[in-house]
């Protein structure tokens, strides 16, 4: 098999890329080691900058996020019993964020790529990336029971954490910045309408809490827990009465329950691989960095890597220049930075360390008290949230 690009991965990264690529008239494969069922299912994040809604909606994959995503213009925090909404379209000119979750970003392009874009082979493991540095990259994969190769003149890593392409950079090259939190996120997602109709960032002394939601019917809920919490440790009422606990307010605010369908614990982490290049192989998403749940950053991310890169490259096509590609890394390492600092100044404001002390507990309630009296710090916030410049 012969390529132009040869992507590892079809989730939202790797599958928006070939969908860039086919719309510019560039050939590409997609490998994917799981089957169709389980990349349509996996829970991720669920939160759309509006520079994400606005790609899928120039590459055509926006239909059904338009019609069934739900549109946030801000978000609540709460803190000391206290409540104080961020408007988003106030402090940005207008930006706002779409609640529409990865399975369905992943639905609609999967969908998109098998009816008019080039290969997608599910169940296809990628083994290595080889000949990274020369003009002719490979894939060696593994397909319907047999190895393959898949010749390229670019390789793009969209295979996560644990992948294959970025183990084909030179050990000696990389350097690795990371950070691992003392806590996680224990996840639930619920057959109850979400109690408020916006996300709601709680900081309590018992830990962080977040209101969120799938759809108009389905609420996401998070608690922070201690690092290495088995899901299964928690039983349903526990969980809604912590959940209750955190989420007070001096109000006659109430938090609805209902059926909890699925529980899960999310670890937490920052970590940042640099060069996200070396020669034809181009890393994107978690392949190259991670960032906490708690700024909404992780698939806006990936999507803001995969637009530089079909951009570099089709420039290239059209000038003959590889200038952008050869600043691919530099690129998009200035908005990696943004999103890992903006995510952890998230964490450290709502979060409570295991450790904390009651200086650090009265800093955040300053910091939160800052929030809620100054426009400049609020701006600082749903800017960050709303999402960075792409490029």
């Amino acid at each position: 098999m012969r390529t132009t690009v040869g992507i590892i991965g079809a989730g939202p990264a790797g599958l928006l890329l070939a969908r860039l690529l086919h719309n510019a008239g560039i050939d590409s494969v997609v490998l994917e080691s799981r089957d169709r069922a389980y990349v349509e299912q996996r829970q991720r994040a669920g939160i759309l900058e509006q520079g994400t809604v606005d790609v899928l909606r120039a590459a055509g994959a926006g239909e059904r996020m338009d019609r069934e995503g739900l549109r946030h213009d801000g978000i609540e925090l709460r803190y000391d019993r206290k409540r104080h909404r961020v408007d988003f379209p106030a402090l940005t000119g207008g930006r706002s964020v779409t609640v529409y979750a990865q399975t369905e970003v992943c639905k609609d392009l999967i969908a998109l790529q098998l009816k008019e874009g080039g290969p997608l082979l599910f169940e296809a493991e990628a083994l290595a990336v080889e000949g990274a540095d020369t003009d002719s990259p490979r894939i060696r994969f593994r397909h319907e029971g047999r190895e393959d190769v898949l010749d390229c003149d670019y390789v793009v890593g969209c295979d996560g954490s644990w992948g294959v392409a970025r183990k084909a950079i030179p050990s000696e090259l990389v350097r690795v910045f990371e950070r691992t939190y003392p806590f996680g996120w224990l996840g639930i997602l619920a057959d109850v309408p979400p109690s408020h109709d916006e996300l709601v960032y709680a900081r309590h002394d018992r830990g962080f809490a977040l209101l969120s939601m799938r759809s108009p019917s389905v609420s996401r809920l998070y608690l922070q827990v201690p690092e290495g919490t088995d899901a299964a440790e928690w039983g349903d009422e526990e969980i809604w009465d912590e959940l209750e606990r955190r989420f007070e307010t001096d109000d006659d605010w109430t938090l609805e329950r209902g059926p909890i369908t699925q529980k899960s614990v999310t670890p937490m982490r920052s970590y940042v691989h640099e060069p996200m290049r070396h020669g034809r192989l181009f890393l994107a998403g978690d392949a190259a960095h991670i960032v906490p749940p708690t700024g909404a950053k992780g698939l806006n991310l990936a999507v803001g890597d995969v637009v530089t890169f079909a951009g570099a490259l089709t420039y290239q096509k059209e000038t003959g220049s590889a200038e952008l590609l050869d600043a691919y890394s530099e690129t998009c390492l200035r908005r990696v930075w943004q999103a890992e600092r903006f995510s952890y100044d998230m964490t450290t404001l709502l979060h409570r360390a295991p450790d904390a002390t009651p200086f650090e507990d009265r800093l955040q309630i300053a910091r939160l008290e800052r929030l809620a009296s100054s426009e400049a710090a609020e701006t600082d916030l749903a800017e960050g949230y709303t999402g960075f410049p792409f490029g």
